[in-house]
């Protein structure tokens, strides 16, 4: 591929391998283990540094450990590691030298590090680094006077100009309140911009420096707008429009006169509108009619999306300002990358220079600085050197219709290498969450380790999935182990049917819900599969309410609306509790200190098999949570995984 073979000096310069496997049908499964080298890069205001966070290999794990690059010539300047379990959240710079960091927390591979609530600064050299919110910030000397122990703080960007500033949004751990600071970088100290008693708010800034929305979750967990009223100098509840519109502002016109918000309508994809902030006059800019525009790139007005693409199916790319400077470059690049999704990352202040990434279904993305004054794209680094992408498999959107008349959409992940004249056995591939998360066409790991292997693989977003709107999601309530698995299952139908897939070959495997749904596919239909695959998933709807996590009033309140709490329905949905209908072969892994998917759920799953006279092949693993982090064990259980479906698949 020519993308990759530009790169290949870029991956020398950096110290890392490139090895092709143009003759090699059978990829080594050390290069699927590898998760993503580089993530998160951002360019000083100035172009000189390049902040990032970079996979470096300690004992038998990769730590993302934060790197600053000097440009052109990729020199390193510094490289901090984060203590144990702690990984760089998101990476900001406030001015050209000085570099904002949050703090994230590991709890497994299958699962996004989360937030500690805590923001750290360093200059580009790893120097001076001081500890700007948290609530360890009383033993920071500088910034005893500050009390943030009952505070959870987001970085919430920066202005405009570069300054040396920051914006940090601050929620009360009880719930009680939202802070908004403008914080100086380097000195720590705050300014209060704004304060609304609302929990989890978010602002939105006018140009002129003025908090002018707030929206967030009330205390029943519903979507609440307010807006600041100058004459009452507070803040007003903005009601609810007719058929449940809701407005989601994000940002102004340069006058400030009107401002840009998401619209929803009765649950639906939300439009992308602009209205004036007096008379209420709105105008529908655009609306994807498929799904969500939850993908978004910012201009060079940080506070502005300039472009907007559904997840659903191919991304389409939508711009605010068809002729603006931003939507004429980002269609240039695109011309240059066929089949590729370009991704504007940040510019540089006087937007001569931009950080952009390159990603599709078979790549897993690389990135380049595009200079304006010489009007060419330079290439910094790829991820996955070791994985070819014309060795990749195409990931093909779906869509059918479900029994009941809905609409799915979905992909399927065809081998490269199969005989056209013979069908292909399936693995099912059911995704986690499973409200909120779904799949996407860009490349994903798991499916194309099984296509290397030779087998297709269905993903399905089945209702519950985000990306199509409150409503689509609200569909999937209390119905995990119904309408949800009716949607899966009829999509290995449609597949049968239309994707020349051998209806006598097939297994499932998830992760999370996902293992869930893998088993209760089997309990569903028990003659349909020849095995099932469970990794790090929940098996016992009845343990969701007794895990640590429970604890929280909140989290209670959202597996409630989730799942109910009828214990007849949820031993009616739980594969824990039909061991005996379950007639093939299982595999099971699951780290052993897993804190959202607790390890209960998987000896559950294990000893219910074993009284039925079905002991499954067992992976618990110690040290690990939901997902494996350790290099060794991620190779073994993708190893076990090849073997176990192999086996049962006759591959």
């Amino acid at each position: 591929m020519i993308l990759r073979s530009i790169l290949l000096s870029v991956a020398m310069l950096v110290g890392v391998s490139q090895t092709s496997y143009a003759n090699d049908k059978k990829i080594p499964v050390e290069n699927f283990v590898l998760e993503d080298q580089y993530s998160q890069p951002k360019l000083s205001p100035d172009g000189k540094y390049l902040a990032l966070t970079v996979r470096i290999p300690i004992k038998d794990r990769f730590v993302p450990t934060i790197v600053v690059y000097s440009l052109p010539e990729m020199k390193e300047q510094c490289a901090v590691r984060m203590p144990v379990f702690e990984v760089p959240g998101r990476l900001m710079w406030a001015s050209n030298t000085r570099l904002i960091v949050t703090k994230a927390r590991e709890v497994g591979s299958a699962e996004r590090p989360y937030a500690t609530g805590e923001i750290f600064a360093m200059d580009y050299n790893g120097e001076h680094q001081d500890y700007l919110f948290g609530y360890d910030i009383l033993t920071s000397y500088r910034h005893s006077r500050y009390d943030d122990t009952g505070s959870y703080g987001f970085l919430s960007g920066t202005p405009s100009k570069k300054n040396g500033h920051i914006y940090v949004t601050a929620h009360t751990w009880k719930g009680e309140s939202t802070v908004f600071y403008d914080m100086d970088a380097k000195s720590g100290n705050r300014k209060l911009i704004a304060k609304i008693n609302l929990p989890d708010a978010s602002f939105v800034l006018q140009n002129n420096g003025i908090a002018r929305f707030a929206y967030g979750s009330d205390k029943d967990n519903l979507q609440t707008l307010f807006k600041f009223d100058d004459a009452k100098d507070d803040w007003v509840k903005v009601e609810r429009e007719d058929n449940d519109g809701f407005l989601t502002p994000f940002g102004f016109t340069d006058d400030d006169k009107e401002f840009y918000a998401f619209y929803r309508t009765r649950g639906e994809p939300a439009k992308v509108i602009r209205q004036n902030l007096e008379t209420g006059s709105r105008t529908i800019l655009f609306e994807s009619k498929t799904g969500s525009l939850d993908i978004s790139m910012e201009s060079r007005r940080s506070d502005l999306p300039f472009l907007w693409a559904s997840n659903v199916g191919i991304p389409k790319p939508y711009y605010l300002d068809p002729n603006s400077v931003e939507a004429k470059q980002h269609q240039l690049l695109s011309s240059k990358f066929p089949g590729n999704f370009v991704d504007f990352i940040n510019y540089t202040d006087d937007g001569n220079k931009l950080l952009f990434s390159v990603n599709s279904d078979r790549e897993p993305g690389a990135y380049f600085i595009f200079d304006k004054t010489s009007g060419r794209a330079y290439p910094l680094f790829a991820n996955r050197e070791a994985l070819d992408p014309d060795q990749m498999s195409e990931r093909r959107p779906i869509t059918y219709t479900s029994r009941d008349g809905l609409t799915i959409h979905g992909y399927l992940t065809v081998p490269r290498y199969h005989n056209p004249s013979k069908k292909m056995p399936l693995i099912v591939l059911p995704h986690g969450g499973p409200h909120g998360p779904s799949d996407h066409w860009f490349f994903d790991t798991d499916a194309q380790f099984l296509a290397s292997r030779g087998y297709a693989v269905l993903q399905v977003n089945f209702r519950g999935s985000g990306g199509k709107g409150q409503a689509f999601e609200r569909l999937g309530y209390r119905k995990w182990g119904s309408d949800i698995q009716n949607d899966i299952l009829d999509g290995v139908q449609w597949a049968i049917r239309e994707a020349n897939v051998d209806g006598d070959r097939m297994c499932t495997f998830g992760a999370s819900f996902g293992g869930y749904s893998a088993l209760m596919l089997t309990v569903r239909e028990p003659n349909m599969f020849k095995c099932a695959v469970g990794y790090v998933g929940v098996y016992d709807l009845n343990l969701m309410f007794t895990s640590d996590e429970a604890k929280s009033s909140r989290f209670r309140a959202s597996m409630t609306r989730y799942l109910g709490t009828d214990k007849e329905q949820l031993d009616a949905f739980s594969p824990a509790k039909h061991a005996e209908k379950i007639k093939v072969p299982v595999f099971l892994a699951h780290g052993m200190d897993d804190t959202r998917a607790t390890f209960n759920h998987a000896e559950a799953m294990r000893a219910a098999l074993i009284k039925v006279g079905r002991p499954p092949e067992w992976m618990a693993v110690p040290n690990e949570g939901h997902g494996f982090y350790n290099t060794k064990n991620r190779k073994e259980f993708y190893e076990r995984l090849e073997a176990f479906l192999a086996k049962h698949l006759g591959q």
